[in-house]
């Protein structure tokens, strides 16, 4: 199975660092990104099989990150990983095509299942 490239945008450097890698334990690719800004820079340049995406960043909140990955015509699957289990920021996370929304803390093995479930597919 090919690696799946994964775009991790997450500002909390422990919470990032711990997600690569583990996946890249498990033999994916990852890039990381600290702001809004900056996934949608790798997302415009760079060939991304999956985006893990916070809410809460320093710069543009995350939903309105995946707004405009959607906006832009781009399909690739997103997971929100975030701490805000507001059902509101659900409702606009599903309103904007979001793949999963996941709750921090949430057990590593679900997501490397998500992961790999976007690899296979």
């Amino acid at each position: 199975m090919p690696a799946t490239s994964v775009l991790i945008v997450e500002d909390d450097d422990l919470i990032a660092s711990f997600v690569r890698r583990a996946l890249i334990r498990l033999g994916h690719a990852v890039t990381s990104a600290a702001t809004g800004q900056e996934a949608l820079a790798f997302l415009e340049s760079g060939d991304i099989d999956l985006v893990l995406l916070d809410l809460t960043l320093p710069d543009i909140d995350g939903l309105e990150v995946l707004r405009r990955i959607r906006l832009g015509g781009d399909e690739v699957p997103v997971v929100i990983l975030t701490s805000r289990s507001d059902p509101k920021d659900r409702a606009i996370a599903d309103h904007w095509g979001v793949d999963r929304y996941l709750v921090k803390p949430f057990p590593l093995a679900e997501l490397t299942a998500i992961v790999d479930s976007v690899g296979s597919s």
